[in-house]
């Protein structure tokens, strides 16, 4: 309760902001300064040192993990606007409205990750996709820009419509919002067969598809991430889809037994969907930018996995990968922000002029690519082990680590360009700070790739 408060103040306060504050690097600092409070406040309810007392009804349930998971996406975000905080002043003269926005999604973030009912799912989902919208279409002067937003909004609106329906069903077969648990008969150990509420889990997982951006509920994803800024891009390809994920476990966790063996069946097509779609289709990406939207197709396969079977390892492994890609994405988004263009080309010879910079983006790549040493190979480990161990078969480990290999070839297409291609790089004078802000990113993504229990030491606390 206490981040929903909080944030939901912030957002407030940023909005006021954005009038009585004209320095841009101010209204970041503000930010700054409000997303430090939000992490204090969300960990003195986890840690019991003082709680908004408030009775929620039985719609929200803060759970450790829940708690936890909102520490670690509001400390991705402090990350996020510390490094991106000059571009997104050049989107308006009030990046404050940018910001109050922000913190208005880490209040849909919130409910996402402690929800107890379907109706507060909706209203999560509600308050983190609305602002997107916004986001999407910053740019007032780009009809690119435009096109995403009117896009996003018209896909974000019809997946409603179906996880709106979907509820209406459970809520038939069960008879309450409430996540209640399956039925079991007592002499089969199989679930009670009940048409309207597998009806309705199959439309709720549909509607969840799309909001992950998994196949085939991706259509949206390439020309909404192409199409708006680049700042935002990163921010909705990453805290935004973590969040998705957390909400997606929370729903299925205890739901799937419902669907019986067709669940396995559903989430087997929709993973291989998602694994071929988004690898296949990035080996053929001219623009660096529609390449890695292809590629946050192809990460959410990987995501999937955890959804097999309620396992402490799967709640781990989607921890680490969400942190980890997190990271290496607003890293390699932070490097594009900079380039002035998206073609693979522009990164031609970058190692000779910006050497720092380019050993950073090899990290970043390095992470997304899953190759050990870096975090996204524990990540991708974590994903793979709890897959084994749902018992989902052998066969589907190696699809998986197949699409992998796969993946290494349009992420080393850029380290080509960077370190054997010789030429100028087209890309905007960066800063030293930038650079070592960058830097900084990259030894965090090789710390948690030789310790991953940092991230995980204070989940059983």
């Amino acid at each position: 309760m206490n981040a929903i408060i909080v944030s939901t103040l912030l957002g407030v306060i940023m909005m006021f902001c954005s009038w009585g504050v004209k320095s841009q690097n101010a209204q970041k600092n503000i930010a700054l300064i409000g997303l430090l409070c939000l992490i204090i406040a969300n960990l003195a309810q986890s840690n019991g040192w003082y709680e908004f007392n408030y009775d929620t009804k039985g719609m929200l349930l803060f759970s450790h993990f829940g708690l936890y998971s909102n520490t670690l996406l509001f400390a991705l975000t402090f990350i996020y606007v510390w490094i991106n905080g000059e571009e997104i002043s050049k989107l308006s003269n009030a990046a404050a409205d940018f910001y109050s926005l922000i913190f208005f999604i880490l209040c849909g973030v919130s409910v996402l990750t402690s929800f107890d009912n379907l109706l507060m799912l909706f209203i999560g989902i509600e308050i983190l996709s609305i602002p997107l919208y916004i986001l999407t279409g910053a740019d007032k002067k780009s009809m690119i820009s435009n096109e995403a937003a009117l896009k996003y909004f018209l896909m974000g609106s019809f997946s409603t419509g179906i996880l709106l329906l979907g509820i209406t069903f459970i809520y038939g077969a069960n008879g309450t919002f409430h996540m209640t648990s399956t039925v079991i008969k007592l002499s089969t150990g199989i679930a009670h067969e009940q048409y309207l509420l597998s009806a309705g889990l199959i439309l709720l997982f549909a509607a969840m598809n799309f909001k992950v951006s998994a196949a085939p509920f991706h259509f949206w994803t390439p020309d909404v991430y192409d199409g708006a800024p680049t700042v935002f891009t990163s921010f909705m390809a990453t805290i935004a889809k973590a969040a998705g994920f957390l909400a997606f476990i929370n729903v299925f966790s205890t739901q799937y037994k419902s669907l019986t063996t067709s669940w396995t069946l559903l989430l087997t097509f929709v993973i291989l969907s998602t694994l071929l779609v988004g690898n296949i289709i990035a080996v053929f990406q001219r623009s660096v930018k529609r390449m890695l939207s292809y590629s946050s197709i192809a990460q959410a396969g990987f995501m999937l996995f955890a959804l097999y079977g309620k396992s402490d390892i799967a709640i781990e492994g989607i921890l680490i990968f969400a942190v980890v890609y997190s990271i290496a994405t607003m890293g390699i988004f932070a490097v594009l922000v900079k380039m002035k263009e998206n073609s693979f080309e522009a990164f031609n010879g970058l190692a000779k002029t910006e050497p720092l910079l380019a050993f950073a983006t090899t990290v970043f790549l390095f992470s997304l690519a899953g190759i050990p040493l870096t975090g996204g190979f524990f990540a991708k480990y974590y994903m793979l082990a709890a897959l084994l161990k749902a018992g989902a078969g052998l066969w589907l480990v190696i699809v998986a680590v197949v699409f992998a290999a796969i993946s290494i070839y349009y992420y080393f297409k850029i380290i080509q360009a960077m370190y054997f291609t010789a030429g100028e790089p087209a890309i905007h004078l960066v800063s030293k700070n930038y650079q070592y802000q960058l830097l900084a990113l990259a030894i965090l993504l090789l710390v948690l790739g030789i310790f991953p229990n940092l991230l995980l030491n204070y989940l059983y606390f």
